[in-house]
Formats: structure tokens, sequence, C-alpha cells
């Protein structure tokens, strides 16, 4: 019974991560995410998980305010579309899972700078992790 907590944590590690592969090769290959993950889904090797959609699908419906809210705590000359690909979509995914109040902000945030860890610059995870903290403490600024 005490190995439920960290399966559950791991499928949705594995799920975050799936999620992150089919936005970024979205955005390498200027394709619509949307069709990417029907692709994805189709294809179901491996299959997608409910979770994976759902931070897909929420990214998607949501990008052009997560991409304002993230833009607004980037240094003065950075933008959005000169952060690496990775970092972009991992940022897009945090603050979606981070707004929607459903798990722990420090969990989420460990979770994605955990993925930065793996899957992007030395640079990335202590960028990220700062990014993040910011966007939490605005909203935390804004109900306060």
């Amino acid at each position: 019974m005490a190995d439920a907590p960290a399966r559950r944590g791991s499928t949705r590690t594995k799920a975050r991560k799936r999620a992150l592969d089919i936005l970024f090769e979205a955005d390498l290959r200027e394709q619509d995410v949307l069709v990417r993950l029907a692709e994805h889904t189709d294809q179901a090797e491996p299959p997608v998980r409910p979770f994976t959609t759902e931070l897909v699908t929420g990214v998607v419906g949501q990008q052009a305010e997560l991409d304002a809210a993230i833009a607004a705590e980037l240094s003065s000359g950075w933008s959005l579309q000169r952060m690496p690909r990775v970092d972009r979509n991992l940022a897009r995914l945090a603050l979606f899972e981070l707004r929607q109040a459903e798990t722990e902000p420090s969990v989420v945030i460990a979770e994605y700078v955990g993925l930065a860890a793996e899957l992007s610059t030395d640079e990335s995870p202590a960028f990220l992790n700062g990014l993040l903290a910011a966007l939490v403490q605005r909203k935390v600024d804004a109900a306060g």
C-alpha cells in the first residue's frame, strides 16, 4: 500500500513528459498541437494517458493567457520566442497545471524543474524554478 503514491506520481510524471513531447513536437514542426495529440492517441504506442490529454488541451485552450503571463515575468530583453522550445513548453504546462490548483504548487514546480533538468540546458532548471515561483507569487499577491 505504501507504494501506491509513488506509482501515482510516476504515472503523472510520465503523463507530463508525454504532454511536453507532444507540445514540443508540434512547436518544432510548426503543426497544430491537437492534430499531433490525435496522431499520438491513434498510434497509442505508448498509450496517451487522460492526464496527458487534459494538459495538452488545456494549454491549447489557454495558450494566449499562459503566454502573456509568462512573458510578463521575463527579464527585459527576453521574449517567449527567445526561450528554448523545451523551456517554453514546460512553462506553459506548469502554469496551466498551477492554475488548476489540483496539485500543491511546490509539487508542480518540482515536477517541471525535474523535467527541465532531464531534458533541457544546465541553466534551465534554475530559470524555470524562478519563473514559476514568480508566477505563483503573482497569483498569491492577486488573491490576497
